[in-house]
């Protein structure tokens, strides 16, 4: 991977010669930092293999909290690394990185999991340097730097109809060794075979059909999602079969998936991470990038639970794009927002979103309450309906690729967020979210038949993020977006609480005329009071438009709607949550 090509996409060299440390220190230095890694990789095993006992208990309330656990236990142990090698805490003034990456190189080399090792390094450096400018002779800044250790079997089983297709298709079933019996083996087999008749016509005969299945479940909220390939003579398709539990703890297949679309909603950006064993995890990515050639490589580490490295990859793609494309950064299209300036690359599907220095009087918020809520948005079930997020500090671009309009913008709205360094402009803190079509725009130009589509989804985002103990806060169509898929996703989350801290109200009835007519409510209002029938009144300014999304969802337009909700998420319930749309699901009984 070279970037020559591109001087001001390259990552400024050092200005400073380091200053050398000897071998002994650099080599101890070096085996730290793995022994953290290692621990990381332990613990985040350890919770990911968990999730097979979640699943057979139906501990759903656990599996949230787990999630939030992985995620974190990456800056723990980085933390502790930086407690053990005093060498390397921020302030030691340490000049030896170049050293310490050399020894640390010969270490991780021929491992399996070499390049999220690289990764784990890269987040010591960037904590030791307080995030300052990215050295490429300090940093695993490219890929391939080590070499990776291939899997002692192949990671997928390969599955043939030599004996039939329905004792293949039981094969494949009962290969997991799940703890729980299946409620009806054979109605499972009929409709899977029945589905994939349907969906793939061009599967003729079954004769020469090849199945190819990860051996590792792919477990997200009360699911395990078996994955893997359908190959007929010289065509294949993905393959999805998504096992559920009755209440009585008995195993069902939900439906089957088989198409790259369909699959790829299912590792769609809106969605939590899975828990999936990641032994190889370069492996494993290569094999669903394979089954869904417009994933980025990026996407498919964060879809695995490894964000820290979909991160390092994301920036990896990042420059190189840079280095093959000459468009400019121009401000995002819509509706320009209260709390961050949003940019965009035309020819990359990426947003910047930079919090501005000065917010909207109607915006009661600080800076770090922003950031609270992007990081609850991070660790909580986002159920297909909120983008998920990449936080950057000191992310550098080449200045001479913005246009003049958005440069202005920056300057005025977030200055102290930007430094300008001969032609780099370097922000101290951005977030990056993948781009979609803003819903108000959408709908402005779309048919009858989009129109009402896109309105019903609007409505089923609310209600699922609702379920999912979401209140969006501001829901206005401008904070919305669509997805090539079609399905509306929440992107603005500044406004964002626990449904359950809010206090759902009708408005009360006015006591005089002159109530009534007042400018002002005549009832008082608190901070978590919201008044559901005021959404009507203020999410839509077409009479056409309100009137079709009130025929769909008109019960968000009333109080009681929302304080069932919350009745159920404070009794312990937790809404099913399906990747794929529900007249896909299999009829049962």
């Amino acid at each position: 991977m070279t970037h020559q090509s591109n001087p001001a996409a390259q990552p400024q060299p050092s200005r400073t010669l380091p200053v050398k440390i000897n071998t002994e220190q650099a080599r101890h230095t070096a085996a730290t930092i793995y022994e953290g890694f290692r621990s990381y990789r332990s613990e985040y095993a350890v919770i990911t293999r968990r999730a097979k006992d979640r699943f057979e208990q139906g501990a759903w309330s656990n599996v949230q909290q787990a999630g939030k656990e992985r995620l974190g236990a990456y800056q723990n142990y980085v933390a502790q690394v930086l407690q053990a090698a005093p060498i390397v805490r921020p302030g030691s003034g340490l000049r030896g990185w170049p050293s310490i990456k050399s020894a640390y190189s010969e270490i991780i080399n021929n491992t399996a999991d070499a390049e999220l090792a690289e990764t784990f390094f890269n987040s010591i450096h960037r904590e030791h340097t307080s995030d300052g400018p990215v050295h490429a002779e300090q940093m695993f800044l490219y890929r391939g730097s080590a070499q990776l250790k291939p899997p002692e079997e192949p990671i997928a089983k390969v599955y043939t109809t030599q004996n039939g297709v329905v004792p293949m298709v039981k094969e494949i079933l009962n290969d997991f060794g799940f703890g729980l019996p299946w409620r009806n083996l054979d109605i499972d087999v009929g409709n899977i075979l029945r589905s994939l008749a349907e969906e793939r016509k061009e599967i003729i005969s079954a004769q020469d059909l090849v199945v190819e299945v990860i051996k590792s479940p792919f477990y997200r909220n009360k699911g395990a999602y078996l994955i893997g390939k359908l190959i007929h003579k010289d065509q294949q398709w993905p393959l999805a079969l998504p096992i559920l539990t009755t209440r009585d703890g008995e195993l069902y297949v939900d439906t089957l998936i088989c198409d790259a679309d369909e699959m790829s909603v299912m590792f769609s950006f809106t969605r939590s991470y899975f828990m999936v064993d990641t032994r190889h995890p370069s492996e494993l990515v290569s094999f669903l990038e394979n089954l869904l050639p417009n994933k980025k490589r990026s996407e498919l580490y964060a879809s695995i639970g490894l964000h820290k490295h979909g991160k390092t990859e994301f920036y990896r793609g990042f420059l190189d794009h840079l280095a093959t494309s000459d468009d400019s950064f121009v401000v995002a299209p819509g509706i320009k927002g209260m709390v961050m300036a949003v940019f965009t690359l035309p020819s990359y599907q990426t947003v910047f979103k930079v919090i501005k220095d000065k917010f909207a009087p109607q915006k009661n918020i600080t800076r770090d309450e922003v950031v609270a809520k992007y990081h609850v948005v991070k660790t909580h079930d986002r159920v297909g309906r909120m983008a998920d997020t990449q936080e950057f500090e000191n992310f550098s671009f080449p200045r001479d690729r913005f246009a003049g309009e958005l440069l202005d913008e920056l300057r005025q709205v977030c200055p102290s967020s930007i430094t300008e360094e001969g032609n780099q402009i370097i922000f101290r803190h951005l977030y990056t979210e993948r781009q979609m079509t803003p819903l108000n725009l959408y709908i402005e130009d779309c048919s009858e038949q989009e129109l009402a589509s896109a309105l019903d989804e609007y409505g089923n985002a609310i209600k699922q993020l609702a379920a999912a103990n979401i209140f969006p806060g501001d829901m206005l169509l401008k904070n919305f977006g669509i997805t090539r898929h079609g399905r509306v996703v929440f992107y603005d989350y500044d406004e964002i609480s626990y449904l359950t801290d809010m206090n759902f109200r009708e408005i009360p009835e006015a006591r005089t005329p002159e109530e009534e007519m007042a400018s002002e409510p005549w009832y008082s209002i608190a901070a978590e009071d919201v008044f559901p029938e005021e959404f009507q009144r203020f999410l839509f300014g077409r009479r056409h438009i309100k009137n079709l999304f009130t025929q769909m969802h008109g019960d968000l337009f009333e109080a009681s709607y929302w304080r069932s909700l919350q009745a159920n998420i404070n009794q312990g319930g937790v809404s099913d949550v399906f990747p794929y749309r529900r007249k896909k699901r299999f009829k049962r009984d």
